[in-house]
């Protein structure tokens, strides 16, 4: 699903029973693309303009990045090499319905990321 209010994916599926929902945002990608290729005086449009095409195209690739993703976890479980937990435990739904890792963050259950 797309939600174009908040320009992000949404991929939701279920697996023998468990819910996974996998969030990705297109602002990154956005992001990234218009630090490659800022908006100057050769541009179309306007500055609004540029970035809101970014944003849509950020949603396209978005949505290829994370089938791709999708399809290359699939394929490490399907050939034995994790188990399906290990892959998307993260993103599996949990009893109050939000993916695992809202709750390990909030619950600070891992060290801060080093500087």
């Amino acid at each position: 699903m797309d939600d174009f209010a908040k320009h992000e994916v949404l991929l939701a599926f279920r697996h023998r029973g468990r819910a996974v929902q996998l969030r990705a945002s297109a602002k990154g990608w956005a992001a990234m693309y218009l630090k490659a290729r800022p908006y100057g005086s050769r541009t179309r449009g306007t500055r609004h303009d540029h970035e809101q095409r970014a944003l849509r195209q950020g949603l396209i690739a978005v949505n290829s990045i994370l089938r791709d993703w999708v399809k290359g976890q699939v394929v490490a479980v399907e050939c034995g090499m994790m188990s399906f937990e290990a892959v998307f435990m993260p993103h599996m739904l949990t009893s109050d319905g939000r993916p695992l890792i809202e709750r390990v963050q909030e619950a600070k259950m891992l060290p801060p990321p080093m500087q």
